[in-house]
């Protein structure tokens, strides 16, 4: 991590050297998944086992580059831990924010010690990017509130113990008008509809809402600022979606530097071949280039205040479309064995598609950064 010392305490360094060797140890040896019902128990498992060790901490203190360093590090070794971690800090994140003194202290430690699994339900059928679109409504009923609607792709959907549920209060409002509410699994109206099957191993599903009557308590944060709140929320977490890609490019250029120094082609060996070592050349400096972006926009959230969705932003772009193309440039260099099942990089290859969409698509990220640039451009 020398490219980015500069935005790392002595800490977060140490911190780091425990992550990676802990990822190598506890979680490369474990096997993929091979169907949904197997990847939804061994995403329990791997919450038990990340909470237990305690690496779920950094997302209640709201230590940004600490998640950042989690992420990359867990990443390399488990796209499904990784993914595991990002609903964590959906999850929590939003409570630290914006919960009151009896939320935290009833939902956030568990969440941390990777007790309870959590759920961040945004998305609908006709609601992706635009959120404004969404249509679960929340109608008031005396102190309650009344929930119906759709949700899908939603990441843990069927497995939560809590789902931090995205509704319209005041539907003509449009996203000024939605409120997030804290919905334990096991409220009547609320029901799994369905898993929905992902080319990687990833526990995601669809969800309904009939006639689910949450209490007032259960409201996060005030009524109608729900888009805020979670728009924050993104803004605060992109910048570890980047630090996941970066963990996913760096295991792909690992496995194809040591594919090229062992592979003989044509008398010698890959990694003597002009074409290959541009290959590798590129994937190197893209990928610095790409922690660079991740962890200058994390120090700026940890050290100061305010949001930065432009960092944010840039750095969840540039990351995962890096990572997009160093694995792809992975698989050209091993080859054949590389689209095969079971291999490394073709794992890497399934997992890595996903992160240009969730969470603010690449698209969405640059509209943000370009309407920052066009604000502060000179004026003609």
């Amino acid at each position: 991590m020398k490219a980015v010392a500069a935005f790392l305490t002595t800490h977060h360094q140490r911190h780091w050297t425990r992550l990676t060797e802990w990822s190598r140890d506890t979680l490369r040896a474990r096997p993929e998944p091979v169907s949904d019902e197997a990847a939804r128990s061994e995403a329990t498992a791997l919450l038990r086992l990340l909470g237990s060790a305690g690496h779920l901490e950094p997302i209640a203190a709201q230590d940004l580059r600490a998640l950042c360093l989690l992420r990359e590090a867990v990443a390399d070794a488990s796209p499904l831990a990784d993914a595991i971690i990002a609903i964590q800090a959906l999850g929590a994140t939003p409570i630290v924010r914006a919960g009151t003194d009896e939320q935290r202290a009833r939902w956030l430690a568990d969440i941390t010690a990777g007790r309870m699994m959590t759920a961040f339900a945004m998305t609908e059928p006709d609601a992706g990017s635009d959120v404004a679109s969404m249509r679960t409504a929340a109608v008031r009923d005396g102190s309650d509130w009344i929930l119906n609607g759709e949700k899908h792709l939603i990441s843990n959907a069927g497995l939560a113990d809590l789902y931090l549920v995205f509704a319209k209060t005041s539907p003509d409002q449009g996203s000024r008008g939605i409120t997030v509410f804290l919905v334990p699994a096991d409220t009547p109206g609320l029901s799994f509809t369905g898993a929905q099957v992902m080319a990687a191993a990833h526990p995601l599903g669809s969800l309904r809402f009939s006639d689910c009557r949450v209490a007032d308590e259960g409201r996060l944060g005030p009524i109608d600022q729900g888009f805020k709140l979670g728009m924050a929320t993104l803004d605060q977490i992109r910048p570890s979606v980047g630090a996941a890609a970066c963990g996913l490019a760096a295991r792909a250029l690992d496995e194809a530097s040591v594919h090229a120094r062992q592979r003989q082609q044509f008398g010698q060996r890959l990694a003597d071949m002009p074409i290959v070592r541009e290959k590798i050349g590129r994937m190197a400096t893209e990928l610095d280039a790409a922690r660079l972006l991740v962890y200058r926009a994390a120090w700026e959230m940890d050290t100061e205040p305010g949001r930065h969705s432009t960092s944010a932003a840039m750095a969840k772009s540039f990351a995962t479309e890096m990572a997009q193309r160093v694995v792809d440039d992975a698989v050209q260099i091993v080859g054949g064995l590389g689209v095969l099942v079971g291999h490394p990089v073709e794992r890497l290859y399934r997992s890595v598609r996903a992160l240009r969409i969730y969470e603010g698509a690449t698209d969405i990220q640059r509209l943000i950064v370009a309407g920052a640039h066009l604000d502060e451009a000179p004026r003609p």
